[in-house]
C-alpha cells in the first residue's frame, strides 16, 4: 500500500473526522474535570473500559474509553498525535476509511489489554475462588497473609480490610460462623473492587494504530524527535513498538499504562491494512 494508490484530491489540514474527535474529546475531559469537581461524578469511571467480569462493566465502554482522558497532558499528547499522523491519513484514505481504521484499532487494543489483564489476574482471582469454594478459617488466612494477594491492595481496600480484619478477629473465637460468613462477603467485595480497580481510558491504542499505518505507508518519511532529530517513520515505527513490548514485559501491572494496548493498536491496524492490501475495494 502507497499514497500512490489514494491519492486525495485536496488537502485539508484539519479534515472532518480529525476535527470531530478532537472536539468530542475536548468536550468529553472538559465534562470529565466539571462533573467531578461539582458533583463528584466521575466519567472516567462509568465511561472508561473495565474489565469484562467487573461489575462495572457496560458494552459501550468498547467505543467510549476512547474519548476519554486522565489529565491535560494526557489529553494534548494524545490529540496532538492524532492530528499530526491521522490528518495525513484521512486525507490520504476518505472519511469513512479512516474512521473504519481509528475504532478498530480502538477495539483491538482494548482486546489484547484484556487478554494481558486476563493472564495477570487470573492466579489471584483462582486463589480467590478456591479459597471461596472451600472457605476455612485456615484457607481463608493463608489467602489474606499471601504476599502475592496483599500487593493487590490499593489504598481504598487497605482501609476497608482493617475495619474487616478487627471484626473479623473478634468474632473468630465468639461466633465462627459469623466470622466465616463476614469472610465470604469480604472476599466477595475484594473480587470485585480489585477486577473495577482496573480502568482503561485514552485514544493511545487508536494512536499507536495511526503511527503504524503512517510507517507502513509513508516509510521514508522524516519525523523529527524533539523537533531535532530526523529519523525516517519505518524505523520511528519498529522503534516505538519494540519499546512499548519491553516496557510492557517489565513494567509493574500497576503502573497505570497499558503498553499492551498500543501495541493491540499496531496489531490491528497491521491486520486491517493488509486485508485492505488484498482487496482494495473495502469499505470504500
Amino acid at each position: 500500500m502507497s499514497y500512490q494508490e489514494f491519492r486525495p484530491r485536496s488537502f485539508q489540514t484539519l479534515p472532518p473526522v480529525i476535527k470531530n474527535l478532537l472536539i468530542i474529546n475536548i468536550i468529553m475531559f472538559a465534562a470529565t474535570w466539571v462533573l467531578k469537581n461539582r458533583m463528584n461524578i466521575d466519567l472516567n469511571e462509568i465511561l472508561g473500559l473495565h474489565y469484562i467480569t467487573a461489575s462495572d462493566f457496560k458494552p459501550f465502554q468498547f467505543v467510549t474509553y476512547l474519548f476519554m482522558h486522565g489529565d491535560l497532558s494526557h489529553l494534548f499528547f494524545n490529540m496532538f498525535a492524532v492530528w499530526m499522523f491521522g490528518s495525513t491519513l484521512e486525507n490520504v484514505w476518505g472519511a469513512k476509511r479512516f474512521l473504519i481504521y481509528y475504532l478498530v484499532t480502538g477495539f483491538g487494543a482494548a482486546l489484547i489489554q484484556y487478554l494481558v489483564f486476563f493472564i495477570e489476574t487470573g492466579p489471584i482471582i483462582d486463589a480467590i475462588t478456591a479459597v471461596q469454594n472451600n472457605l476455612t478459617p485456615e484457607s481463608f488466612e493463608e489467602l489474606v497473609n499471601n504476599a502475592e494477594f496483599q500487593n493487590k491492595f490499593n489504598y481504598e481496600i487497605v482501609g476497608k480490610y482493617e475495619v474487616f480484619a478487627s471484626e473479623y478477629n473478634s468474632l473468630l473465637h465468639t461466633s465462627p460462623e459469623k466470622a466465616m460468613s463476614l469472610a465470604s462477603q469480604f472476599l466477595i467485595d475484594f473480587k470485585q473492587a480489585y477486577l473495577n480497580a482496573h480502568v482503561v481510558i485514552g485514544a493511545s491504542g487508536s494512536l499507536f494504530g495511526l503511527l503504524l499505518a503512517f510507517g507502513m505507508m509513508f516509510p521514508n518519511t522524516l519525523l523529527y524527535v524533539y523537533f531535532l532529530v530526523p529519523i525516517k517513520a519505518k524505523w520511528f515505527v519498529m522503534i516505538y513498538g519494540a519499546i512499548e513490548l519491553i516496557s510492557g514485559l517489565r513494567s509493574n501491572p500497576e503502573d497505570n499504562v497499558a503498553h499492551f494496548a498500543h501495541l493491540g493498536g499496531m496489531l490491528f491496524g497491521f491486520i486491517l491494512i493488509m486485508i485492505w492490501k488484498r482487496n482494495r475495494t473495502f469499505f470504500y
